[in-house]
């Protein structure tokens, strides 16, 4: 068995894991910016193979729990609701003067101020109700399965092929 082989069969298997994982990603409505799933990327030598993604990947499918957040959390549900789209509504100011932040950034500013606060409090929304299990947890068992048909399949072929002096073993 050609180890060129085996790392041919790795590739398109964690390549065809990789296309099923972003396309229920972006079914069940996650994604925002993309970065997430350009995070995927495969990496493989003749004998072994891995998917690597963002360190934080895992969420996809546990949502984040209930504690600690980064420093910039709330500029990260910023730029979250940013690139979901999501808008809030405008707080007008009570006075003419010149003001900092347009009605729309307030809005913007409260609106990610208490997400980021519900999440530091509770949990996000999928975390409290128990995760889910179609991003990735249901489609690797398949694709071992696969892989190890293909690789079994392969020393198959090179035990038919074996000769001892010209005869067939």
């Amino acid at each position: 068995m050609n180890g060129s082989e085996v790392k041919v069969i790795l590739c398109e298997e964690l390549e065809s894991l990789k296309k099923q994982i972003i396309e229920q990603h972006f079914a069940a409505g996650q994604k925002a910016s993309g970065r997430t799933s350009a995070s995927l990327h495969i990496e493989a030598s003749e004998s072994e193979a891995t998917l690597y993604g963002r360190s934080f990947f895992d969420v996809l499918e546990t949502g984040r729990k209930a504690g600690k957040t980064p420093k910039n959390f709330q500029a990260i549900i910023r730029q979250w609701m940013s690139d979901k789209g999501i808008v809030a509504t405008p707080i007008p100011y009570k006075t003419n003067r010149p003001h900092k932040y347009t009605p729309q950034e307030r809005g913007d500013m409260a609106l990610s101020y208490l997400i980021a606060r519900k999440i530091r409090k509770e949990g996000t929304k999928l975390y409290r109700k128990g995760g889910r299990a179609d991003i990735y947890s249901n489609v690797i068992p398949a694709i071992k399965e696969r892989i190890k048909t293909r690789i079994m399949d392969l020393l198959r072929v090179e035990f038919k092929n074996i000769k001892l002096n010209n005869v067939d073993v």
